[in-house]
This record gives C-alpha cells, sequence and structure tokens, in this order.
C-alpha cells in the first residue's frame, strides 16, 4: 500500500466493512471476472461464450492535452498523472497480459482545430479511450467526436457547468467537479458555523456565474442563510461605485466575488475597489476560477488573508514523489490526481467489462464509480474482483462517483488564503456535493 492511500483508507473504512460484510459468502458469478496470475503479468480470465469482446485486447489510452498555447502549463502535470497511473497499472498485472499503452496528442487551443485533427490521430490508432481535454470549449467540441468514434473522454479539467446539460449519448465523464459546485463549499465556509453572517454576492452573470449564483444561494438556504446583495458586473466594467455604495449600505460580513480568467481587468478592478471599501483579510472571498497569483497586480499586503476556494484535491507528498518519478522536472501538480483517476477508472472499466472497446468501456465507467465494493488502488481491486465484479473504485482525488450525466459528485475543494505577496496558499480542503 502506497503512503498516499493512507488517509482515503481511514475515510473509506466504514464503508468497507459494510461492503464485506454483505458479500462474504458472495455467490458465483455468471462470468468469470478477471485476476492476477503474478506479479508482472495479468491475464483476463477467459470470456463466456455469449460475451464476444470488440477490442483487440491491447488497452490504449490517448490523451489530449495542451502541450502548446496558453494553457500548455497544465499539461504536464496531467501527462505525469495519467504515466504514474499507467505504471502502477503496468507493474501490478497489466490487462489481458499486455501492457496499457499510452498515446499523446496536443489539443491545442480553442482558436485552433487541433484538438479535431489530433483526436483523428488517436482514432486511427486505436485508442480505448480519451483522457483531456483540459480546457471546457475543447471538451465540448470533442463529445460529438467520441460519440462518432464510440470513445469515451474523460477530461481531469473541464468545469464549465453546461457540459453536463449537452447531449453526449454517455461518452462523456469528468473527474473535476463542475464550477457551480462550489457553491457548496462556499457556503460550509461562511454559513456553516453557529455564528449567523450577512453575505453578499458580486459577479458576473455569465453561464458560469448564473450557474455558481444558483448553486450558492440553495446551499445557504440550507443554512438559513441569505444574501443581503446581489450584485452584477460585467467583463467590461471599470466603474465599481454603485456596487461598492451599495456594499456599504447592507454591511455584509463576507463579499463573494465571482468572476472568471476572460475578465481578467473588471476583477482586478472590483477587487481593488472592494478591498479599498475596507472589505480585506477574510471579509473577501474569491472563487476558483479568479483566485490566482496577484502578485504583480497589486502591492504586497493588499490580499493578506482574503479567502478563496479551488476545485480538485491538494496532492499529498507521497503523491508528488509518485509523480516526480515520472517527471523529475515536475513543479506544478493542478489536476494530476484527476487525471490519474480518470486512467485507472478506465482500465478498471475495461477489466470488468472484459473488453477494451470504447463501447464497453464507457458503459461500464459508471458501475466502477460507486455502488460496490471499495478499493484504493489496482492491485486491491483486481484482489476485490476475485470474489466479485461489482467494485467502487475511490481515488486519489476523492470518492470520483459518477452522476449518470458523467459528472461527479460529491467532490473534493480546496481553501486557499493569500500570504503578504498576495499569491494562495493551500489552508484545507473537504468532500463537498
Amino acid at each position: 500500500m502506497t503512503s498516499f492511500d493512507v488517509t482515503r483508507r481511514a475515510i473509506v473504512a466504514v464503508s468497507l466493512v459494510t461492503a464485506l460484510a454483505a458479500c462474504s459468502s458472495p455467490a458465483p458469478l455468471a462470468t468469470p471476472t478477471t485476476m492476477p496470475s503474478d506479479a508482472g503479468s495479468f491475464s483476463s480470465a477467459t470470456p463466456a461464450p455469449s460475451i464476444t469482446p470488440a477490442g483487440d485486447g491491447i488497452m490504449r489510452i490517448g490523451t489530449i492535452f495542451p502541450t502548446t498555447g496558453t494553457f500548455s502549463f497544465l499539461a504536464a502535470a496531467q501527462k505525469a498523472g495519467v504515466a504514474a497511473a499507467v505504471k502502477e497499472i503496468n507493474a501490478a498485472g497489466r490487462v489481458n497480459g499486455e501492457p496499457v499503452e499510452v498515446v499523446a496528442v496536443d489539443s491545442g487551443e480553442a482558436k485552433k482545430t487541433t484538438v479535431e485533427s489530433n483526436f483523428k490521430t488517436l482514432v486511427a490508432k486505436d485508442v480505448d479511450v480519451v483522457i483531456g481535454p483540459s480546457s471546457s470549449v475543447l471538451a465540448q467540441r470533442a463529445i460529438a467526436l467520441a460519440m462518432d468514434a464510440k470513445i469515451p473522454v474523460i477530461s481531469p479539467a473541464a468545469t464549465l457547468s453546461s457540459l453536463d446539460d449537452v447531449f453526449d449519448d454517455g461518452y462523456f465523464f469528468r473527474t473535476i467537479p463542475a464550477y457551480d459546485q462550489q457553491g457548496y463549499a462556499l457556503a460550509e465556509a461562511l454559513a456553516g458555523g453557529s455564528a449567523a453572517k450577512k453575505i453578499a454576492f458580486v459577479y458576473i452573470a455569465d453561464e458560469q456565474g448564473t450557474a455558481l449564483h444558483d448553486t450558492f444561494v440553495s446551499a445557504l438556504a440550507e443554512r438559513d442563510t441569505e444574501l443581503v446583495a446581489d450584485e452584477v458586473f460585467t467583463g467590461s466594467t471599470t466603474n465599481f461605485d454603485a456596487i461598492v455604495a451599495n456594499l456599504r449600505k447592507v454591511e455584509p460580513d463576507v463579499v463573494v466575488v465571482g468572476s472568471t480568467y476572460d475578465s481578467q481587468k473588471a476583477t482586478r478592478a472590483a477587487i481593488e475597489k472592494i478591498t479599498s471599501a475596507g472589505f480585506k483579510s477574510s471579509a473577501l472571498w474569491l472563487t476558483s476560477l479568479n483566485t490566482g497569483d496577484y502578485s504583480q497586480a497589486f502591492k504586497n499586503g493588499t490580499l493578506k488573508g482574503v479567502r478563496g476556494v479551488i476545485e480538485g484535491v491538494q496532492p499529498s507528498r507521497s503523491f508528488i514523489a509518485t509523480l516526480k518519478e515520472t517527471n523529475p522536472k515536475l513543479t506544478s501538480y493542478r489536476y494530476a490526481a484527476e487525471a490519474y483517476d480518470a486512467t485507472m477508472l478506465a482500465v478498471l472499466a475495461a477489466i470488468v467489462a472484459q473488453d477494451d472497446a470504447g463501447e464497453a468501456i464507457a458503459g461500464t465507467l459508471y458501475d466502477v464509480s460507486k455502488g460496490g465494493v471499495k478499493c484504493l488502488n489496482f492491485a486491491e481491486c483486481l484482489e476485490v474482483l476475485k470474489t466479485t465484479n461489482d467494485i467502487d473504485y475511490d481515488g486519489v482525488s476523492g470518492p470520483v462517483n459518477f452522476t449518470p450525466e458523467g459528472n461527479v459528485e460529491p467532490a473534493f475543494w480546496g481553501y486557499y488564503a493569500y500570504n503578504g505577496e498576495n499569491k494562495f496558499v493551500y489552508t484545507s480542503g473537504a468532500i463537498f456535493g
């Protein structure tokens, strides 16, 4: 057991005992499950005569991360997450006696058609699942390609809330929570205590902001807390006098600013005006798409004590060490855990389905993510598969329970605080949703 399994094991201990008790005397499986044959090779049991696998017997994972362009800084960590998972899988037993293969391509930027052309490359190379893209815009474009090719796409980083509403025919999944789900984490942090607080939400009413607003309001209502101010601005707003005047009038205890990377100029103006009005330190919270490095934007100390929330788990030291074994130069780890879990789930789905074809994997991903006997790593899941094919993989990024829409709920959210240099630092985190 790797050391980064310890925390997850503590979380699921009660559920595991319950599940094992329920299957302590399992009935014989109608279809043979897969099981390890030795330390370096893993062979699937011969499928029942009624099952004819459509795959070619070799599990190929395609990755489509932004290795060029504005968001290329996100690729290395996700590639390392996939590589770490594949290394563990191949060491623990492989799939059908063959090592899992990785085919990597660039997703490019939204203004180009790189994602379309390189997705075709992945299809031509017979990949069975695609991990990526990192961009929500590109993920939305990849959905149609996935349906045509009958290959599931699992994004570790696409957070656009409306992706849940896009028709994907069961071929799109993500191991990162939707943007609006942070409303639960915010509500818990701001209204979860015994002291009642007056909260104001200052946000851009675009697709993301509106989705977050609705979830946030509902989550606050569950805690008998309401917004005392609901202020809207746009990506081109520079004058915040009216908004600040109303904030002073209602005197909220906390102001939450909701905006995205697409509105950096307006976001900085909003933060500057709101902090100047006296809403500083823990009286100001930022959301996941504007919690960033402001060390060059404001003078030192402007944001000291300001809080923020970001989706995704903060990797443990042991998991970081595991990632660095695949890429010693790695310095950023965002979305690595989510990419690792996406890879594990895809491979486990292929094993349970006894078929590495994309259509079989897509149809089994939901089942291996929840509801069965919990297992925390590949070797442990193989052990469980000796007695039942009903597994529930809990990953390094959290429970990774898929909804029927392919979203992950509940999910891990991290809380951050700004230091005197206006840089955000992780403080704690929890699972919400």
